[in-house]
């Protein structure tokens, strides 16, 4: 018989939460900034976790799906208070953002036209800036040989020609095929040093429902023609697939939400734009699009569903991956399809650059003078990302 939860992982539960509170309200400047954050605070302040336990588990969430600073603190959580501190880490890191953009959705409906204000076209503007940004700072990673930009190059081409979401699908999966056969494996990694309190049984449980709710997510979606499964499918089959970082994540959801009209442009990219200008992870940008789709399940419902959807996939693949991933660190055939697809998604994020994200956000000389500082203030000034786009809503407001 299982006992029950005991009082001290009940109370170490509350106490992650506490702690990653705090850093969810003060986290600004990205997943990298994020990771910098954690370090500082769970390392070296409170030596949680080993520096090189807290490096291999930085590496695991490099190579999974989703967004790395999310399933850094969910880890964390998990090796500190069980499954839990796993969703206590989550609650605690996601919720002041996710609250924040709430409410820039909910002021979207208040004013109402405000999706075509010249502050929104700031921030819009600033969009073009932080996702070339993004582009270049991933190529310079994740491209820095002939065969992985090839491979980028490729699925650029792919995802202007084939706008479809399911060509994403494609592109990703033909990528990592390409990269086991054409790309050099690294050398095997040495052991891990993480321990979590997590048998096999439970990370084989985890990881089958991940695989069965991608696969049949749809079908369910599909067959009952439910719009509360068709809305949780789009938002945990996005949150399934990104992988290279958060900025990744925004084809996929203009796939699920612009494409088929749900969401239009202009309140897209604003609401994109905001999200840059909020502590936190990124992908709390969902709860935005869930808020404000212009069909039921939204509002604040809308909002909860596509939040728990995105996130619940990296929640599942952590606890699935973690007991195993000693051995799939020293699996050299692994890292290289993951070098494919790593170089796949600066192609994918290099065709959202120009599609939605330039061609909706650059309306005339001014907006594209706005976006040229903004990307030249994160590139070589090293400004804030957050202050760049504050300064770009004030400008639109001026300017525009």
């Amino acid at each position: 018989m299982t006992e029950p939860t005991s009082p001290s992982r009940l109370g170490r539960a509350v106490e992650v939460f506490t702690v990653f509170l705090g850093l969810g309200l003060t986290s600004f400047g990205g997943p990298i900034a994020h990771l910098g954050y954690f370090r500082r605070a769970l390392v070296e302040r409170r030596r949680w976790l080993s520096e090189t336990a807290y490096a291999d588990l930085v590496a695991l969430c490099q190579f999974l799906p989703g967004p790395a600073s999310s399933q850094v603190g969910m880890g964390i959580g998990l090796q500190r208070a069980g499954l839990p501190g796993l969703v206590a880490a989550w609650l605690g890191f996601t919720l002041p953002s996710a609250l924040l953009m709430v409410g820039f959705g909910y002021g979207l409906d208040l004013w109402g036209g405000a999706a075509t204000a010249g502050w929104v076209l700031g921030l819009k503007a600033a969009a073009v800036g932080v996702v070339g940004n993004a582009v270049l700072a991933m190529a310079r990673t994740l491209t820095p040989d002939a065969k992985r930009a090839a491979i980028a190059v490729a699925a650029l081409v792919a995802v202007l020609l084939s706008p479809p979401a399911w060509t994403q699908l494609v592109v990703i999966a033909a990528a990592g095929l390409i990269g086991l056969v054409w790309l050099t494996p690294s050398a095997p990694a040495p052991e891990s040093e993480l321990d979590v309190p997590l048998g096999r049984s439970a990370a084989v449980v985890s990881l089958a429902l991940f695989a069965g709710l991608l696969v049949g997510l749809p079908v369910l979606a599909a067959a009952t023609g439910n719009p509360v499964l068709r809305l949780f499918d789009d938002f945990y089959r996005s949150g399934s697939l990104v992988f290279g970082g958060g900025h990744v994540v925004l084809p996929l959801l203009d796939a699920v939400t612009v494409q088929p009209g749900l969401v239009s442009h202009d309140t897209f990219l604003a609401g994109y734009g905001a999200a840059q200008a909020v502590p936190g992870p990124l992908f709390t940008f969902a709860a935005f699009l869930g808020y404000v789709l212009n069909t039921a399940p939204n509002g604040l419902l809308g909002a909860a569903i596509a939040l728990v959807a995105i996130f619940l996939p990296s929640a599942l693949l952590i606890a699935g991956a973690l007991p195993f991933w000693s051995r799939l660190r020293r699996a050299p055939r692994a890292q290289a399809a993951l070098m494919g697809v790593n170089a796949a998604v600066v192609g994918i994020l290099a065709a959202a650059l120009y599609q939605p994200v330039f061609t909706s956000g650059i309306t005339g000389g001014v907006s594209f003078a706005i976006a040229a500082v903004c990307f030249v203030a994160l590139t070589s000034w090293r400004t804030p990302a957050w202050l760049v786009v504050l300064l770009a809503g004030l400008a639109g407001a001026v300017l525009l």
